[in-house]
């Protein structure tokens, strides 16, 4: 199974447009790790509720299954826009052709934006939308914020800003891939354990990322940027 993963939106529709015309490679889901919107975003009169559907029409223009959760920049009530379209992945788990997909979003920031679960929450979360797919052949974490103490994790002064609990759990539990996104400086592939940890980017800059699920499962970036 390959896997497109758009990450960090944050309400760049043109950005998102482009980026997914210039897709010319074959993939089965989409995924999106969340922040559809953006505190400090001029909406034109939109809603967050409105251009959070708007990215969602688009992704699901692509005719694939998609799965998604909320960012921190995303309202709390987000899960239920999610729900509306079938898409939810957040404190849940949805399978796909024996590829089990589970996460939790949202993340800690410095800066009291909308959705910042706690630690304790994000576990519980985690372990809710795992035991969904425990039984699946293949497992795929989706988080917002990423596990601490990798290269998805760090910004721009060295520090590591990411969830020790979402480390944790990978550890444990060893799902194949773990799909993040948040740190906007902190695009790669790295692996902890067993797993193969991917953040592709932000739309903005043009990047995606694909998951090749199988066997041994593995990770690239695209930039499609015009």
């Amino acid at each position: 199974m390959n896997v497109l993963v758009v990450a960090d939106v944050h309400g760049d529709f043109e950005s998102l447009s482009s980026v997914l015309q210039n897709i010319k490679f074959d993939f089965d889901v989409v995924v999106c790790p969340g922040d559809f919107t953006d505190t400090g975003l001029s909406l034109m009169g939109f809603s967050r509720e409105d251009m959070m559907r708007l990215v969602l029409d688009e992704l699901m223009s692509l005719g694939k299954p998609v799965v998604a959760l909320p960012g921190n920049h995303d309202p709390v009530e987000t899960h239920k826009i999610f729900d509306e379209y079938g898409v939810n992945i957040h404190g849940a788990g949805r399978v796909i052709d024996d590829v089990g997909f589970f996460g939790f979003g949202g993340a800690k920031t410095p800066f009291a934006t909308p959705f910042e679960p706690t630690e304790e929450e994000t576990e519980r979360g985690l372990k809710k939308g795992f035991s969904d797919v425990e039984n699946t052949k293949h497992k795929i974490m989706i988080t917002h914020n990423p596990p601490k103490n990798t290269k998805l994790d760090r910004i721009s002064t060295g520090a590591h800003v990411g969830s020790q609990k979402i480390r944790d759990f990978i550890l444990h539990n060893k799902p194949d891939a773990a799909v993040s996104a948040h740190i906007h400086e902190a695009v790669g592939i790295d692996d902890l354990g067993a797993t193969k940890l991917l953040y592709p980017g932000p739309v903005s800059g043009g990047w995606v990322g694909v998951l090749m699920v199988g066997e041994k499962t593995d990770a690239k970036i695209l930039n499609l940027k015009q």
